[in-house]
């Protein structure tokens, strides 16, 4: 089965950008999630054994559970460090654009880099990409940018020597963006990629353990508490939402990971279609940060673009409202009306 990616001109680019550039520079959007970190830190380890010293750098924090992630410590987050990621921002020859489309999923840390005069290179996997780069590798219909990451360095003659590091990254973002290979992962090549990766003796089991079954108490009893009390079901739409308010979060001593899948809980209910989470944000009022998810063809990021000013995956999409939890649970129950007709069908 053929694993390649790039055509002969987009191959021969790359290794002429890697041949030409010394300070690189990996970045991904804000809040990584396993797929951003791990594809970044993936591509770091590549870089590395191809006698590179690329710089990753992330907006800001990352889910607690994923700092088990080998060379999590080296990351240099920019809510923390400006100072040294706006020097190296400066100085780049060469970005690496990894896990987003266009300059606004930065955040803060967009003004630097639109700023940067660096060469780009995006790899990336969802809708509509806006950003201008020498090399652009878009693949929506792929599972994860982790996935691109692996064909690209496949491609490039790079498995033989890729360590256990680079394996272990490259299977988290997998595991992660697919909700551990239950959606967007039916491609047959998805599986080929994690033997191939097997050969690396990487313990998939273990990874899991990692990102699945590493919370606190604190978050199990927050997760046992939402499911309960805060879970709203539309049987006739087969659809539901939950919040999480900044009281709940207080309360059950919330950090950064500890909602982490939960909107997927929802979809466990019989003939559920559509799940969203409504968590306000912990620090600005008026800011409400959505989830959604969707199973078989309901196109939850169609409804993130109308309802959420977000955007995504057909099944698993996100988005935010500038306006107050209870607001934001009109708007919610707006568009289950909406698309009551589409979410009653088989």
């Amino acid at each position: 089965m053929n694993l390649n990616l790039l055509n002969d001109k987009q191959v021969a680019q790359l290794e002429e950008l890697l041949a030409a550039c010394s300070r690189i520079v990996i970045t991904c959007h804000k809040s990584p999630d396993g797929d951003a970190l791990g594809s970044s830190l993936a591509w770091a380890e590549f870089l590395k054994a191809k006698g590179k010293q690329p710089a990753v750098i992330i907006p800001d924090a990352f889910p607690d559970f994923l700092r088990w992630m080998p060379n999590t410590e080296k990351v240099i987050r920019y809510d923390k460090h400006q100072e040294q990621a706006d020097a190296l921002l400066r100085e780049a020859e060469l970005i690496f654009c990894l896990d987003f489309n266009e300059s606004s999923r930065l955040d803060e840390m967009q003004t630097a880099f639109d700023a940067a005069q660096a060469r780009r290179v995006m790899i990336d996997h969802h809708l509509n990409p806006n950003l201008h780069a020498e090399l652009t590798v878009s693949e929506p219909e792929l599972s994860s940018t982790a996935e691109l990451v692996f064909r690209i360095i496949w491609q490039l003659g790079g498995f033989e020597e890729m360590n256990k590091h680079c394996a272990v990254c490259l299977y988290c973002g997998m595991m992660t963006d697919t909700g551990a290979f239950t959606y967007n992962s039916s491609r047959p090549e998805i599986f080929i990629i994690i033997g191939q990766l097997l050969t690396k003796h990487i313990d998939k089991d273990k990874i899991y353990r990692n990102v699945y079954n590493n919370f606190s108490a604190w978050a199990i009893r927050l997760r046992g508490y939402l499911m309960s009390q805060k879970l709203n079901v539309f049987d006739d739409v087969h659809a539901a939402y939950f919040t999480i308010s900044r009281q709940d979060m207080r309360r059950f001593h919330f950090i950064k990971g500890d909602a982490e899948g939960l909107v997927n809980e929802p979809l466990r209910i019989k003939g559920m279609k559509l799940s969203v989470s409504l968590r306000e944000d912990d620090r600005c009022d008026n800011l409400v940060w959505v989830s959604l998810r969707s199973v078989g063809q309901f196109p939850c990021n169609e409804v993130a673009e109308r309802f959420f000013n977000g955007g995504g995956h057909l099944n698993a999409s996100g988005g935010r409202l500038l306006c107050s939890l209870e607001e934001a649970e009109k708007t919610v129950r707006q568009a289950f009306a909406e698309y009551a007709e589409i979410l009653k069908k088989g």
